[in-house]
């Protein structure tokens, strides 16, 4: 009789290793982060099983998969079982209602901590990002991971991320023996959409006046494998994840070959407010905080315990730049094609601030 397929000798056999491993959920599996994230952890060999939940099923079929939305109180019971959550359904698109993107990631974050302390889970880990340390000239560089959180939520998505480590830092109290993990990654590139990639999709990179921008990147493959060290606990508590060191503005600048638009503080906040204001843009005038001013991390706590980054700040630069290729962006707004080349490099951001300025005449004209 001949012996079983390896792969099936294998099923039947699992690893002493993974026998041994956690149970990990992963919300927002079927997407971005949550994907990646998911398809790592089904192919490690220290992972015993993986629970896959979103709203729609995603292509790891390793995985056990759940259908619902993460605000459902039924996740509680598909969570039983489970040792880790590793929560990433949120929704920091910069073109959805504020209100609505708000209310889905905070009632998903609430939902998932209490869901999961009814269902025996020991540990949930929260996504946020660097940006809750907020973007302040006087920020020390790198920051602590121990800094203060003095983030306003003036910028897209942050006020919702201060909430979720809110929530986070409340959950332990409130449920004995929940333990949380934040993991709070730079600036994140690798098909990923935000204000602070589409930096890099305009003709001209703004700087203003008198300020001092420091870039630290994050590629999703370093953020997923930060991950997998918090769901494997060999990291805990709040951390910070990126690549080693900074870029200056004037070594980015070299790097992407794309020029300066240098504006005074008050032309550049007031233009941004503006345009927000009237819907030209998707982003709020607290998003150019982030581009003046550091908010570089430390990653030693992820250091400490043996991770290293496997990209450095130039090459996911490099990798940003060529998935901005094609692209235009002004202002923090996607132009078409048509639409860039009929207002050309430094036109478009000239109607873009004059188109604000004509908007805002009309209005005082009509006593609006």
């Amino acid at each position: 009789m001949s012996s079983p397929d390896p792969q099936v000798r294998a099923a039947r056999n699992p690893s002493p290793s993974a026998a041994r491993g956690p149970v990990v959920a992963v919300t927002g599996a079927a997407a971005g982060i949550g994907a990646l994230l998911t398809a790592r952890l089904a192919a490690s060999e220290e992972i015993k099983q993986v629970i896959a939940i979103d709203e729609r099923r995603g292509e790891v079929s390793e995985a056990t998969w759940h259908i619902l939305d993460v605000r459902d109180p039924a996740i509680a019971e598909k969570l039983r079982g489970a040792d880790v959550v590793v929560h990433l359904a949120l929704d920091l698109d910069l073109e959805t209602d504020a209100a609505a993107r708000t209310a889905y990631n905070v009632r998903g974050t609430q939902t998932v901590l209490t869901a999961a302390a009814a269902a025996g889970v020991h540990r949930v880990v929260l996504c946020t990002s660097a940006m809750v340390y907020g973007a302040l000239p006087d920020n020390d560089i790198p920051l602590s991971e121990d800094a203060e959180l003095r983030a306003t939520a003036e910028a897209t998505g942050v006020g919702d991320l201060l909430e979720i480590e809110r929530l986070g830092r409340r959950a332990p109290r409130a449920h004995p023996g929940l333990n949380v993990t934040v993991v709070r990654p730079a600036v994140l590139v690798g098909g990923t959409d935000t204000a602070l990639t589409r930096y890099f999709e305009s003709p001209r990179l703004l700087v203003v006046a008198g300020s001092r921008p420091t870039w630290q990147f994050c590629h999703v493959d370093d953020l997923c494998s930060a991950l997998e060290y918090a769901a494997l606990e060999k990291v805990d508590g709040e951390f910070a994840v990126g690549c080693d060191g900074w870029l200056e503005q004037e070594e980015v600048e070299e790097l992407s070959g794309i020029r300066r638009m240098e504006l005074p503080s008050a032309v550049a906040l007031g233009a941004a407010a503006r345009l927000h204001r009237i819907g030209l843009t998707p982003s709020p005038a607290g998003d150019l905080a982030y581009t003046m001013h550091p908010w570089v991390v430390s990653v030693g706590r992820l250091h400490d315990a043996g991770w290293r980054p496997q990209w450095t700040n130039e090459e996911v630069l490099a990798e940003l730049l060529e998935e901005a290729a094609g692209r235009h962006t002004v202002a923090g707004r996607r132009l078409g094609r048509k639409d860039a080349t009929a207002a050309g490099a430094a036109g478009a951001t000239v109607a873009l601030l004059g188109a604000a300025a004509v908007v805002r005449r009309a209005r005082k004209r009509r006593g609006l």
